[in-house]
Protein backbone atom coordinates (compact mmCIF):
# COMPACT_ATOMS: atom_id res chain seq x y z
CA UNK A 1 0.00 0.00 0.00
CA UNK A 2 2.74 2.14 0.80
CA UNK A 3 6.67 2.39 -0.02
CA UNK A 4 9.30 1.90 2.57
CA UNK A 5 9.88 5.73 2.06
CA UNK A 6 6.45 6.96 2.70
CA UNK A 7 5.96 9.31 6.20
CA UNK A 8 2.64 8.09 5.81
CA UNK A 9 3.16 4.25 6.10
CA UNK A 10 6.01 5.18 8.82
CA UNK A 11 3.79 7.58 10.60
CA UNK A 12 0.97 4.37 10.28
CA UNK A 13 3.17 1.97 11.84
CA UNK A 14 4.43 4.06 14.98
CA UNK A 15 0.78 5.29 15.93
CA UNK A 16 -0.79 1.79 15.63
CA UNK A 17 2.23 0.32 17.75
CA UNK A 18 2.03 2.92 20.23
CA UNK A 19 -2.00 2.75 20.49
CA UNK A 20 -1.76 -1.05 20.67
CA UNK A 21 0.52 -0.84 23.19
CA UNK A 22 -1.42 1.68 25.07
CA UNK A 23 -4.28 -0.84 24.74
CA UNK A 24 -2.86 -3.74 25.85
CA UNK A 25 -0.97 -2.16 29.06
CA UNK A 26 -4.63 -0.28 29.83
CA UNK A 27 -6.28 -3.50 29.65
CA UNK A 28 -3.69 -5.68 31.33
CA UNK A 29 -3.84 -3.23 34.63
CA UNK A 30 -7.95 -3.09 34.66
CA UNK A 31 -8.28 -6.52 34.42
CA UNK A 32 -5.46 -7.15 37.09
CA UNK A 33 -7.35 -4.70 39.36
CA UNK A 34 -10.57 -6.32 38.81
CA UNK A 35 -9.02 -9.46 39.93
CA UNK A 36 -7.13 -9.05 42.72
CA UNK A 37 -10.35 -5.98 43.89
CA UNK A 38 -12.93 -9.43 43.69
CA UNK A 39 -10.08 -11.91 45.28
CA UNK A 40 -9.47 -9.77 48.12
CA UNK A 41 -12.85 -9.49 48.95
CA UNK A 42 -12.89 -13.20 49.38
CA UNK A 43 -10.29 -13.69 50.62
CA UNK A 44 -10.84 -11.00 53.22
CA UNK A 45 -14.52 -12.02 54.15
CA UNK A 46 -13.13 -15.90 55.19
CA UNK A 47 -10.50 -14.14 57.34
CA UNK A 48 -13.64 -12.42 59.19
CA UNK A 49 -15.11 -15.49 59.88
CA UNK A 50 -12.43 -16.98 61.31
CA UNK A 51 -11.72 -14.06 63.31
CA UNK A 52 -15.00 -14.25 64.54
CA UNK A 53 -15.25 -18.21 65.16
CA UNK A 54 -11.54 -18.17 67.05
CA UNK A 55 -13.19 -15.15 69.34
CA UNK A 56 -16.46 -17.67 70.12
CA UNK A 57 -18.37 -14.88 68.18
CA UNK A 58 -21.33 -15.38 65.90
CA UNK A 59 -20.70 -15.97 62.22
CA UNK A 60 -23.19 -13.70 61.83
CA UNK A 61 -21.98 -10.76 63.58
CA UNK A 62 -23.36 -7.65 63.16
CA UNK A 63 -20.45 -6.58 61.04
CA UNK A 64 -20.31 -9.02 58.34
CA UNK A 65 -22.59 -9.08 55.93
CA UNK A 66 -25.53 -11.08 54.90
CA UNK A 67 -25.66 -14.82 55.81
CA UNK A 68 -26.23 -15.98 52.35
CA UNK A 69 -22.28 -15.36 51.68
CA UNK A 70 -21.54 -17.79 53.90
CA UNK A 71 -22.99 -20.37 51.98
CA UNK A 72 -20.28 -22.71 50.16
CA UNK A 73 -18.61 -22.72 53.06
CA UNK A 74 -16.45 -25.95 54.99
CA UNK A 75 -15.15 -25.41 58.20
CA UNK A 76 -12.65 -27.90 60.40
CA UNK A 77 -10.59 -27.87 63.00
CA UNK A 78 -7.09 -29.45 62.39
CA UNK A 79 -3.81 -29.84 64.66
CA UNK A 80 -0.16 -29.04 63.21
CA UNK A 81 2.74 -29.19 64.57
CA UNK A 82 4.17 -25.70 66.16
CA UNK A 83 6.53 -25.16 63.33
CA UNK A 84 3.41 -24.14 61.40
CA UNK A 85 2.09 -21.30 63.62
CA UNK A 86 0.76 -18.78 61.68
CA UNK A 87 -1.91 -17.73 59.19
CA UNK A 88 -1.77 -19.05 55.46
CA UNK A 89 -3.99 -18.82 52.26
CA UNK A 90 -4.02 -20.46 49.03
CA UNK A 91 -6.03 -21.74 45.94
CA UNK A 92 -6.46 -25.12 44.95
CA UNK A 93 -7.94 -26.21 41.64
CA UNK A 94 -9.38 -29.80 41.03
CA UNK A 95 -11.95 -31.29 38.18
CA UNK A 96 -12.34 -27.76 36.81
CA UNK A 97 -13.46 -26.51 40.43
CA UNK A 98 -11.27 -23.36 42.47
CA UNK A 99 -11.33 -23.49 46.03
CA UNK A 100 -9.86 -20.84 48.35
CA UNK A 101 -8.52 -22.78 51.46
CA UNK A 102 -7.43 -20.49 54.93
CA UNK A 103 -5.28 -21.52 57.73
CA UNK A 104 -6.15 -19.67 60.77
CA UNK A 105 -4.44 -20.38 64.48
CA UNK A 106 -7.43 -21.32 66.87
CA UNK A 107 -5.42 -22.64 70.00
CA UNK A 108 -2.26 -22.01 70.15
CA UNK A 109 -2.13 -24.60 73.43
CA UNK A 110 -2.81 -27.69 71.62
CA UNK A 111 -1.92 -26.45 67.83
CA UNK A 112 -5.38 -26.60 66.63
CA UNK A 113 -6.48 -24.28 63.42
CA UNK A 114 -9.45 -23.68 61.27
CA UNK A 115 -9.57 -24.88 58.32
CA UNK A 116 -11.99 -22.89 56.15
CA UNK A 117 -13.02 -23.90 52.20
CA UNK A 118 -14.95 -21.84 49.75
CA UNK A 119 -15.76 -22.13 46.80
CA UNK A 120 -14.71 -19.88 44.44
CA UNK A 121 -15.60 -21.01 40.95
CA UNK A 122 -18.42 -19.08 40.07
CA UNK A 123 -15.98 -16.09 40.93
CA UNK A 124 -13.19 -17.61 38.88
CA UNK A 125 -15.56 -18.38 35.66
CA UNK A 126 -16.69 -14.43 35.95
CA UNK A 127 -12.99 -13.45 36.06
CA UNK A 128 -12.60 -15.52 32.63
CA UNK A 129 -15.53 -13.68 31.43
CA UNK A 130 -14.63 -10.42 31.77
CA UNK A 131 -11.49 -11.40 30.19
CA UNK A 132 -12.88 -12.83 27.41
CA UNK A 133 -14.88 -9.58 27.39
CA UNK A 134 -11.44 -7.43 27.53
CA UNK A 135 -10.17 -9.25 24.79
CA UNK A 136 -12.82 -8.45 22.21
CA UNK A 137 -12.62 -5.13 23.37
CA UNK A 138 -8.67 -4.78 22.50
CA UNK A 139 -9.51 -6.67 19.15
CA UNK A 140 -12.41 -3.84 18.69
CA UNK A 141 -10.32 -1.38 19.51
CA UNK A 142 -7.06 -2.24 17.54
CA UNK A 143 -9.04 -2.19 14.44
CA UNK A 144 -10.98 0.98 15.37
CA UNK A 145 -6.80 2.56 16.09
CA UNK A 146 -6.11 0.88 12.61
CA UNK A 147 -9.37 3.03 10.55
CA UNK A 148 -8.06 5.96 12.67
CA UNK A 149 -4.84 6.10 11.97
CA UNK A 150 -5.30 5.80 8.15
CA UNK A 151 -7.73 8.18 8.21
CA UNK A 152 -5.54 10.48 10.11
CA UNK A 153 -2.24 10.24 8.26
CA UNK A 154 -4.48 10.52 5.25
CA UNK A 155 -5.61 13.79 7.11
CA UNK A 156 -2.18 14.95 8.02
CA UNK A 157 -0.81 14.49 4.48
CA UNK A 158 -3.50 16.26 2.29
CA UNK A 159 -1.73 19.57 2.46
CA UNK A 160 1.63 17.84 0.81
CA UNK A 161 -0.44 16.25 -1.52
CA UNK A 162 -2.14 19.93 -2.30
CA UNK A 163 1.24 21.45 -2.19
CA UNK A 164 2.76 18.76 -5.20
CA UNK A 165 -0.51 19.01 -7.15
CA UNK A 166 -0.16 22.75 -7.60
CA UNK A 167 3.28 22.54 -7.98
CA UNK A 168 3.25 19.70 -10.53
CA UNK A 169 0.83 21.70 -12.64
CA UNK A 170 3.10 24.85 -12.97
CA UNK A 171 5.37 25.62 -15.25
CA UNK A 172 8.25 28.22 -15.95
CA UNK A 173 5.76 30.25 -17.78
CA UNK A 174 2.91 29.63 -14.96
CA UNK A 175 4.04 30.07 -11.91
CA UNK A 176 1.89 31.84 -9.09
CA UNK A 177 2.78 32.14 -5.60
CA UNK A 178 0.80 29.53 -2.98
CA UNK A 179 -1.80 30.95 -0.79
CA UNK A 180 -0.19 30.72 2.91
CA UNK A 181 -3.33 31.60 4.62
CA UNK A 182 -5.36 28.57 2.88
CA UNK A 183 -2.46 26.34 4.43
CA UNK A 184 -2.69 24.91 8.35
CA UNK A 185 -0.37 26.90 10.70
CA UNK A 186 2.45 24.36 10.85
CA UNK A 187 2.32 24.28 6.97
CA UNK A 188 2.96 27.74 6.74
CA UNK A 189 6.93 28.04 6.85
CA UNK A 190 7.06 25.51 4.11
CA UNK A 191 4.68 27.54 2.02
CA UNK A 192 7.03 30.65 2.34
CA UNK A 193 9.82 28.53 1.67
CA UNK A 194 7.91 27.38 -1.64
CA UNK A 195 7.06 30.80 -2.40
CA UNK A 196 10.59 32.41 -2.57
CA UNK A 197 11.49 30.04 -4.54
CA UNK A 198 8.80 30.42 -6.24
CA UNK A 199 9.74 34.03 -6.98
CA UNK A 200 13.64 33.08 -6.94
CA UNK A 201 13.23 31.22 -10.50
CA UNK A 202 10.55 34.07 -11.62
CA UNK A 203 13.56 35.97 -11.77
CA UNK A 204 16.20 33.72 -12.76
CA UNK A 205 13.75 33.04 -16.02
CA UNK A 206 12.94 37.00 -16.36
CA UNK A 207 16.86 37.41 -16.30
CA UNK A 208 17.53 34.98 -18.81
CA UNK A 209 15.35 36.19 -21.17
CA UNK A 210 16.93 39.39 -20.97
CA UNK A 211 20.46 38.19 -20.60
CA UNK A 212 20.09 36.25 -24.16
CA UNK A 213 18.18 39.15 -25.96
CA UNK A 214 21.07 41.62 -24.33
CA UNK A 215 24.65 39.06 -25.40
CA UNK A 216 22.74 38.68 -28.46
CA UNK A 217 22.41 42.54 -29.30
CA UNK A 218 25.24 43.38 -27.58
CA UNK A 219 27.58 40.82 -29.94
CA UNK A 220 25.77 41.81 -33.08
CA UNK A 221 26.67 45.43 -33.01
CA UNK A 222 30.62 45.02 -32.86
CA UNK A 223 30.38 42.15 -35.33
CA UNK A 224 28.28 43.83 -37.63
CA UNK A 225 30.85 46.65 -37.05
CA UNK A 226 33.36 44.58 -37.63
CA UNK A 227 32.35 43.04 -40.73
CA UNK A 228 31.35 46.45 -42.15
CA UNK A 229 35.07 47.66 -41.34
CA UNK A 230 36.66 44.62 -43.26
CA UNK A 231 34.09 44.78 -46.09
CA UNK A 232 35.05 48.62 -46.57
CA UNK A 233 39.09 47.68 -45.88
CA UNK A 234 38.94 45.28 -49.15
CA UNK A 235 36.98 47.72 -51.70
CA UNK A 236 40.60 48.84 -52.77
CA UNK A 237 43.96 48.08 -51.90
CA UNK A 238 45.70 50.49 -49.47
CA UNK A 239 48.99 50.81 -47.35
CA UNK A 240 50.38 48.57 -45.02
CA UNK A 241 49.75 51.47 -42.67
CA UNK A 242 45.94 51.68 -43.39
CA UNK A 243 45.95 48.05 -43.10
CA UNK A 244 48.01 48.15 -39.81
CA UNK A 245 45.21 50.74 -38.34
CA UNK A 246 42.44 48.51 -40.26
CA UNK A 247 43.45 45.85 -38.32
CA UNK A 248 43.78 47.75 -35.04
CA UNK A 249 40.60 48.55 -34.85
CA UNK A 250 39.20 45.42 -35.36
CA UNK A 251 40.94 44.00 -32.74
CA UNK A 252 39.95 46.86 -30.84
CA UNK A 253 36.29 45.81 -31.29
CA UNK A 254 37.28 41.81 -30.51
CA UNK A 255 38.59 43.13 -27.20
CA UNK A 256 35.23 44.53 -26.17
CA UNK A 257 33.53 41.39 -27.30
CA UNK A 258 35.81 39.06 -24.76
CA UNK A 259 34.96 41.68 -22.11
CA UNK A 260 31.39 41.09 -22.79
CA UNK A 261 31.50 36.89 -22.91
CA UNK A 262 34.11 37.27 -20.08
CA UNK A 263 31.41 38.56 -17.97
CA UNK A 264 28.97 36.20 -19.25
CA UNK A 265 31.03 33.39 -18.09
CA UNK A 266 31.11 35.26 -14.70
CA UNK A 267 27.35 34.26 -14.98
CA UNK A 268 28.01 30.95 -15.22
CA UNK A 269 30.90 30.56 -12.20
CA UNK A 270 28.08 32.91 -10.05
CA UNK A 271 25.25 30.11 -10.51
CA UNK A 272 28.57 27.35 -9.87
CA UNK A 273 29.00 29.24 -6.68
CA UNK A 274 25.25 29.33 -5.46
CA UNK A 275 25.53 25.91 -5.07
CA UNK A 276 28.42 26.21 -2.63
CA UNK A 277 29.39 24.54 1.06
CA UNK A 278 27.56 27.41 3.31
CA UNK A 279 30.00 28.33 5.61
CA UNK A 280 29.27 30.46 9.47
CA UNK A 281 31.36 33.39 8.86
CA UNK A 282 31.98 36.70 10.66
CA UNK A 283 30.09 38.99 8.29
CA UNK A 284 31.62 42.34 9.71
CA UNK A 285 35.87 40.60 9.08
CA UNK A 286 35.05 39.99 5.82
CA UNK A 287 33.83 43.50 4.81
CA UNK A 288 37.11 44.65 6.78
CA UNK A 289 38.78 42.50 4.61
CA UNK A 290 37.11 43.72 1.72
CA UNK A 291 37.69 47.52 2.48
CA UNK A 292 41.92 46.66 3.46
CA UNK A 293 41.80 45.83 -0.71
CA UNK A 294 40.15 48.66 -1.54
CA UNK A 295 41.46 51.08 0.24
CA UNK A 296 44.86 50.74 -1.50
CA UNK A 297 43.02 51.08 -4.82
CA UNK A 298 40.89 54.31 -3.71
CA UNK A 299 44.09 56.06 -2.74
CA UNK A 300 45.97 55.61 -6.22
CA UNK A 301 42.93 57.14 -7.60
CA UNK A 302 43.65 59.96 -5.30
CA UNK A 303 39.53 59.08 -3.20
CA UNK A 304 39.24 58.48 -0.33
CA UNK A 305 37.23 55.05 1.28
CA UNK A 306 36.06 55.36 4.91
CA UNK A 307 34.65 52.55 6.99
CA UNK A 308 32.08 52.36 10.26
CA UNK A 309 31.33 48.79 11.12
CA UNK A 310 28.63 48.54 13.53
CA UNK A 311 28.23 45.62 15.22
CA UNK A 312 31.86 44.54 16.32
CA UNK A 313 30.87 40.73 14.74
CA UNK A 314 27.82 39.39 13.00
CA UNK A 315 27.66 35.85 12.23
CA UNK A 316 25.79 34.77 9.39
CA UNK A 317 25.41 30.75 7.35
CA UNK A 318 26.46 31.94 3.56
CA UNK A 319 28.51 31.24 0.51
CA UNK A 320 31.43 33.67 1.54
CA UNK A 321 31.40 33.78 -2.90
CA UNK A 322 28.30 35.13 -3.23
CA UNK A 323 29.22 37.90 -0.61
CA UNK A 324 32.35 38.98 -1.70
CA UNK A 325 30.75 39.24 -5.23
CA UNK A 326 27.87 41.94 -3.83
CA UNK A 327 30.14 44.13 -1.78
CA UNK A 328 32.86 44.15 -4.50
CA UNK A 329 30.38 45.31 -6.77
CA UNK A 330 29.25 48.10 -4.87
CA UNK A 331 32.96 49.06 -3.95
CA UNK A 332 34.12 49.14 -7.51
CA UNK A 333 30.77 51.21 -9.00
CA UNK A 334 31.50 53.54 -5.97
CA UNK A 335 35.24 53.92 -6.64
CA UNK A 336 34.53 54.44 -10.51
CA UNK A 337 31.59 57.20 -10.43
CA UNK A 338 33.11 59.07 -7.87
CA UNK A 339 35.35 61.94 -8.48
CA UNK A 340 38.91 62.56 -8.04
CA UNK A 341 39.45 63.87 -3.88
CA UNK A 342 35.47 62.54 -3.00
CA UNK A 343 34.83 60.26 -0.57
CA UNK A 344 33.67 55.90 -0.22
CA UNK A 345 31.57 55.28 2.75
CA UNK A 346 31.16 51.59 4.00
CA UNK A 347 28.98 51.23 6.38
CA UNK A 348 27.13 48.30 8.34
CA UNK A 349 24.46 48.51 10.77
CA UNK A 350 21.83 46.21 12.68
CA UNK A 351 17.96 46.66 12.78
CA UNK A 352 15.22 44.22 13.31
CA UNK A 353 15.52 42.47 10.22
CA UNK A 354 19.50 41.77 10.27
CA UNK A 355 22.14 43.18 9.44
CA UNK A 356 22.32 46.46 7.20
CA UNK A 357 25.61 46.75 4.75
CA UNK A 358 26.00 50.05 2.82
CA UNK A 359 28.18 51.81 0.18
CA UNK A 360 27.50 55.38 -0.21
CA UNK A 361 29.04 57.31 -3.12
CA UNK A 362 29.83 60.99 -4.61
CA UNK A 363 29.37 60.13 -8.00
CA UNK A 364 26.70 61.26 -10.55
CA UNK A 365 23.43 59.35 -9.36
CA UNK A 366 20.85 57.31 -11.22
CA UNK A 367 17.77 57.55 -12.98
CA UNK A 368 15.59 55.16 -10.60
CA UNK A 369 13.50 54.20 -13.30
CA UNK A 370 15.46 52.02 -14.86
CA UNK A 371 15.74 48.75 -13.83
CA UNK A 372 20.20 48.86 -13.21
CA UNK A 373 19.70 45.37 -12.45
CA UNK A 374 18.97 43.94 -15.44
CA UNK A 375 21.44 42.98 -17.89
CA UNK A 376 23.01 45.05 -20.11
CA UNK A 377 21.60 48.18 -18.18
CA UNK A 378 24.05 50.81 -18.33
CA UNK A 379 24.18 54.32 -16.65
CA UNK A 380 26.12 57.26 -16.56
CA UNK A 381 29.58 57.96 -18.44
CA UNK A 382 31.84 55.24 -17.69
CA UNK A 383 32.74 52.16 -19.81
CA UNK A 384 30.83 48.37 -18.89
CA UNK A 385 29.35 45.82 -19.98
CA UNK A 386 26.42 46.21 -17.81
CA UNK A 387 26.28 42.55 -16.25
CA UNK A 388 27.65 43.83 -12.81
CA UNK A 389 24.33 44.58 -11.12
CA UNK A 390 22.56 41.64 -12.57
CA UNK A 391 25.06 39.65 -11.24
CA UNK A 392 24.89 40.96 -7.96
CA UNK A 393 21.23 40.53 -7.65
CA UNK A 394 21.25 37.46 -8.85
CA UNK A 395 23.48 36.70 -5.74
CA UNK A 396 22.06 38.39 -3.36
CA UNK A 397 18.64 36.41 -4.74
CA UNK A 398 20.65 33.05 -3.93
CA UNK A 399 21.49 34.70 -0.02
CA UNK A 400 18.26 35.28 0.29
CA UNK A 401 18.73 38.69 0.94
CA UNK A 402 17.66 42.08 -0.56
CA UNK A 403 19.31 44.78 -2.48
CA UNK A 404 18.73 47.83 -3.23
CA UNK A 405 20.36 51.60 -5.35
CA UNK A 406 18.96 54.64 -4.60
CA UNK A 407 20.15 58.54 -4.69
CA UNK A 408 21.16 59.94 -1.50
CA UNK A 409 19.12 62.39 0.06
CA UNK A 410 21.34 64.05 2.03
CA UNK A 411 22.03 67.16 -0.40
CA UNK A 412 24.69 65.17 -1.88
CA UNK A 413 24.85 64.15 -5.58
CA UNK A 414 25.63 60.38 -5.50
CA UNK A 415 24.12 57.22 -4.68
CA UNK A 416 23.66 54.20 -1.91
CA UNK A 417 24.03 50.61 -2.66
CA UNK A 418 22.05 48.60 -0.35
CA UNK A 419 22.59 44.78 1.21
CA UNK A 420 19.95 43.63 3.85
CA UNK A 421 20.91 40.44 5.38
CA UNK A 422 18.17 38.30 6.62
CA UNK A 423 19.23 37.78 10.28
CA UNK A 424 16.90 34.38 10.44
CA UNK A 425 20.53 33.11 8.85
CA UNK A 426 22.49 34.89 11.08
CA UNK A 427 23.14 35.99 14.75
CA UNK A 428 24.76 38.98 16.62
CA UNK A 429 28.20 37.78 18.09
CA UNK A 430 29.21 38.91 21.58
CA UNK A 431 31.48 41.99 22.06
CA UNK A 432 34.94 42.05 23.39
CA UNK A 433 35.13 43.25 26.86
Amino acid sequence: MFSRRSIRRSFLIQLIFASASLIFIFSSLLYFYIENSILEEKQKSLLDYAKNIANDESMFDADISAPEKYLGLDVEVIYLNQSHIGMNMYETTKNHNTQLTLIYPFNFNDYSYLKITKDITATKILLDKILHYIFIINIAGFLLVIVYAIGLSKMLVSPVKTLSTKLSDMNEHLMHPIKIEELPEEFEPLGRTINHLIARIQNFVKYQKELFIGTAHELKTPLAIIKLKNQVTLIKKRSSDEYIYALKTTNKTVDEMNVIVSNILNIGRQEGAQLDKTQEVDIISILKQKADDFKLLASNEDKELIMNFNPDGFMAIIQIGLLSQIVQNFLQNALKFTPKEGIVNLISSQDDHGLLIQVIDEGCGIDESIDLFAPFKRQGNKSGVGLGLFLAKSAADALGAKITIKNRTDGIDGTVASLHLNSKLSCLLPKNT
